[in-house]
Order: C-alpha cells, then structure tokens, then sequence
C-alpha cells in the first residue's frame, strides 16, 4: 500500500521557518522524483519545488531564495525547509511522487498539511 504522509505544518508568524517532512512507504523511493505542491483556498494547486532521484531542484520562483528541497533515500522521506515565510505561503501543501516515465495520472499523493502564515 502506497503511503505520503506530510508533517511539520502548523501556524507561524511572518518571518518565520517550518520544516515539512513526507514519509514514503510503497514505492521505490529512490527512483521517484518527488516535490511538494501547495493549493491555497481559491486557487490552483501549484508546483513548489521538486528533486529529482539524482537531487537535481527546481522551485518556484515565488520561493526561490527561500525554500530549500532535500531528500533522504535512506530514510524514504523528502523535506521542505522554508525560510523568510510570508502571508501568501498560506496553503496546504502537499507531497507528491513521481516515478519516471509514468503518466502523471499515476503519481501519488499525501493527505496534505496546513501551513498559516500570519502577517
């Protein structure tokens, strides 16, 4: 059974950091890619940042700066270190797992984590 489980949100005041973690179980983790994702009410779900399996990044330009995505295949597990954080990082984030050369209709998900920045 395939597993994302998020942690780590929670409500911070502006200027503040929060480290999201998401713990794999059932896939091979250290082939996927894997990124974190973020929908805020009334908007889209976006890309936040992502890491390859060879550890190569790619982040919004929102968070560019600020954000910082690793990956420990170790452990099976993905993490989102956010810095300097702002109202508008207000959302669920979400993790997400991508095995190469699946559709993107088979990616997997996490039940998601609330992050509030207060201003």
């Amino acid at each position: 059974q395939v597993q994302l489980v998020e942690s780590g949100g929670g409500l911070v005041q502006a200027g503040g950091s929060l480290r999201l973690s998401c713990a794999a179980s059932g896939i091979f983790f250290s082939i996927n890619a894997m990124g974190w994702y973020r929908q805020a009410p009334g908007k889209q779900r976006e890309l936040v940042a992502s890491i390859t399996s060879g550890g190569s990044t790619n982040y919004a330009d929102s968070v560019k700066g600020r954000f910082t995505i690793s990956r420990d295949n170790a452990k099976n597990t993905v993490y989102l270190q956010m810095n300097s954080l702002k109202a508008e990082d207000t959302a669920v984030y979400y993790c997400n797992a991508h095995e190469p050369g699946w559709d993107r209709r088979r990616d997997r998900w996490g039940q998601g984590t609330q992050v509030t920045v207060s201003s």
